[in-house]
């Protein structure tokens, strides 16, 4: 099945229409109604798969997605059109530029905790460099992964884009082809595999991990906004976003207020009774809503701590002081537990942040400047924001992506149509004039050769 569907987007490549500007436009805008028609019926299945709240599953899910089809709409044909740059005077006279071209078919796996968002907004940028594409959603966010099926089948001929569905085993077919080029996000662990595979064929690739994101808070914060945009950013999703939280450094001076606000804000936000409000998902796989129980074993509580397995509801959950050995302290926690960790010197800091690598977010509530930009200077990391958390991702003018561990290439935007295309460099000679002095016998040209380094 994989070969014959890898041997139909060869062969429709092969035709040029996908270098039609016209015809990419065409296929985004068919893809952008049929959003529009079926938004609800998403959410709907993304309820299903994980009781997504409707009003997340619209703000991280296809509203994201409709506002990257509108810009790609927008934009597409500016972004295709060649990019002049000065011409060098050791090729006088010449014109010469930058043009994007398609890799050709690409393969796009994606993961369970944005379904629908991580598979379509990758999409849209390949699609707008003028690519194939087939997509392989992932299998335990099965009713997202059905709709999404749908949607790309009454949208485009399989030629041109399809879905593959299924577990590991069609994973693994699909990357023991040959790609363009791959798009993958999800855990580090399946990254490298993925990276491994596509070395084997010298396919580029970005890969979207994750990492064990810090956030800071010092003694100058807002603790109250602090606390408020923390609860925010770690919770939503059920703390199953890439880029949350993952642990908080506080100042032993305001630790105490911090988690007051922080227990006030959780009340505040799903009531109660966490577990009966509409606004709070479960965890998507039993596999890691196992382990989520296991790092809570022999901690100490400040908030939290309730379970019921018979959906995956894990509540929202604070964790004082945990030993750096512990479980919860290893890797990324990816779920709705945040430890709070005390620090009395700003020299402590480096102690924790470093001993994990590259994080994909980075996150500091601070009003002393010179503590914010020592900070967002001193790390390496994906992408960071000053007195807030998550909101970087928002914006179609930043790159999303990680460094290091923490993922390879960034996108959103311009930058995925970038991410998916070869900038290829051209350059045309005039023929009315040609300077002899590049051709042998060198002897007559050797007195001028050191003298050329001032047109390079």
């Amino acid at each position: 099945m994989v070969k014959h569907l890898v041997a139909a987007q060869n062969d429709f490549f092969a035709t040029q229409k996908t270098k039609e500007v016209a015809y990419r436009k065409k296929y985004l805008k068919k893809l952008q109604q049929e959003i529009l028609d079926q938004e609800d019926v998403i959410c709907d299945a993304l309820y299903a798969d994980f009781k997504k709240p409707k009003f997340e599953s619209l703000a991280t899910e296809t509203q994201l997605v409709l506002a990257e089809l509108r810009h790609a709409i927008k934009n597409v044909k500016n972004w295709s059109e060649p990019d002049r740059v000065g011409a060098s005077l050791l090729n006088f006279p010449s014109k010469e530029w930058v043009q994007p071209e398609p890799y050709g078919k690409v393969l796009i796996i994606s993961p369970w905790n944005y379904p629908f968002m991580l598979s379509i907004s990758p999409l849209i940028g390949a699609l707008a460099a003028g690519n194939t594409a087939i997509l392989k959603p992932s299998e335990f966010s099965p009713n997202t992964a059905k709709i999404i099926a749908q949607i790309i089948r009454k949208v485009f001929p399989p030629e041109y884009v399809t879905v593959a569905v299924g577990g590991v085993e069609v994973s693994t077919e699909l990357l023991a082809e040959k790609w363009e080029y791959i798009f993958f996000t999800g855990s580090t662990r399946v990254g490298k595999i993925v990276y491994q595979k596509a070395a084997e064929h010298l396919t580029p690739v970005t890969l979207e991990l994750s990492g064990k994101n810090p956030c800071i808070v010092d003694g100058t914060a807002s603790i109250k906004l602090a606390a408020k945009r923390i609860a925010w950013g770690k919770l939503i999703n059920a703390g199953q976003t890439c880029i949350a939280p993952d642990y908080v450094l506080v100042h032993k001076s305001v630790k105490k207020a911090l988690v007051d606000e922080l227990k006030k804000n959780i009340l505040q936000f799903y009531g109660d009774s966490i577990e009966a409000s509409q606004d709070f998902a479960r965890i998507t796989t039993s596999k890691h809503y196992e382990e989520l129980k296991t790092m809570l074993k022999g901690q100490k509580l400040l908030f939290g701590g309730n379970y019921n397995d018979e959906d995956q509801y894990l509540e929202p959950t604070l964790v004082d002081e945990p030993q750096l050995d512990s479980t919860i302290m290893e890797g990324e926690v990816f779920g709705p537990i945040l430890p709070i960790i005390s620090y009395e010197d700003e020299s402590e800091l480096d102690d924790y942040i470093s001993r994990y690598p590259n994080s994909l977010a980075f996150y500091v509530f601070s009003n002393n400047k010179r503590f914010q930009k020592r900070m967002m200077g001193q790390y390496s990391f994906g992408g960071g924001t000053i007195n807030d958390t998550v909101v970087h991702i928002s914006n179609k003018a930043l790159p999303f992506g990680g460094v290091g561990q923490s993922g390879i290439g960034g996108y959103h935007g311009k930058y995925t149509f970038d991410l998916f295309s070869h900038h290829k460099a051209i350059v045309k000679r005039a023929t009315w004039l040609d300077v002899p002095l590049r051709y042998a016998p060198y002897n007559v040209s050797m007195k001028w050769i050191k003298k050329l380094k001032y047109f390079f």
